[in-house]
């Protein structure tokens, strides 16, 4: 009975702190960012403001000959936009390296571009993709170019998976192109202990845009993204 209790006692204490691990020294914009997401999910997809504003961006014609302000909607879409670009700055200046310094977004926008495309313009897609770009990012700062280095493994494996997928699609030429470059990867880690410091920084991107790559063939980005619109064009 001691020893049950004993055993309960360390796993109670054990997920206390792992619990603990997740939130020590957790910034309050983190926690913003997390619980922005089912927030944004549920604005965009259980409110009428959300229904009309994805009908801004797949039919604006018809959102207009419905009553909607498009105009109104899509100012109201680039200003959240931009105010959520904001918090991304404020993180990096303030909690990141809590000194502003000129180009410290290193590329960070278009990898956020990026991770909106791989989401497929859903938040818990846009999430994963700025996990999967965060996890890149973070393993320079512990063992660097040997992390890094065991990255290259994972993506050679993934790219034999897709060029695996990719022939039960009968996609001969993508598969042929993700197999070769899988042979590249495997090569590249059996014949080198450690990667260039140059690629520990690139890692990040080329990481993202190797994943974006192999899964753009399924996504679809609203109808009228990028169109111009007129107000009454429709008539």
């Amino acid at each position: 009975m001691q020893d049950l209790q004993a055993k309960h006692w360390f796993l109670v204490s054990d997920l206390a702190g792992i619990l603990g691990g997740l939130v020590t020294n957790l910034s309050l914009l983190t926690v913003v960012a997390i619980l922005l997401v089912p927030a944004t999910w549920w604005v965009l997809w259980r409110t009428a403001f959300g229904l009309r504003l994805r009908s801004c961006g797949e039919n604006p014609v018809a959102a207009e000959s419905l009553g909607v302000n498009v105009y109104k909607y899509k100012y109201i879409a680039v200003t959240v936009s931009g105010a959520l670009a904001g918090l991304g700055g404020a993180f990096l200046a303030i909690v990141a390296t809590g000194i502003y310094q000129e180009g410290q977004t290193g590329g960070r926008g278009y990898i956020g571009l990026a991770a909106m495309i791989f989401g497929n313009w859903m938040p818990g897609g846009m999430a994963l993709g700025a996990g999967l770009f965060g996890f890149t990012d973070s393993l320079k700062l512990r063992g660097g170019a040997e992390n890094v280095h065991a990255l290259l493994l994972l993506v050679a494996l993934l790219l034999v998976i897709a060029a695996l997928w990719q022939l039960y699609g009968k996609k001969y030429v993508v598969a042929v192109v993700s197999a070769a470059f899988s042979a590249v990867f495997f090569l590249w880690y059996a014949l080198t202990d450690e990667v260039p410091s140059q690629f520990v920084d690139a890692a990040p991107y080329v990481t993202t845009l190797l994943v974006l790559a192999l899964s753009a063939q399924r996504l679809r980005m609203p109808k009228a993204d990028g169109l111009p619109y007129r107000k009454g064009q429709g008539k």
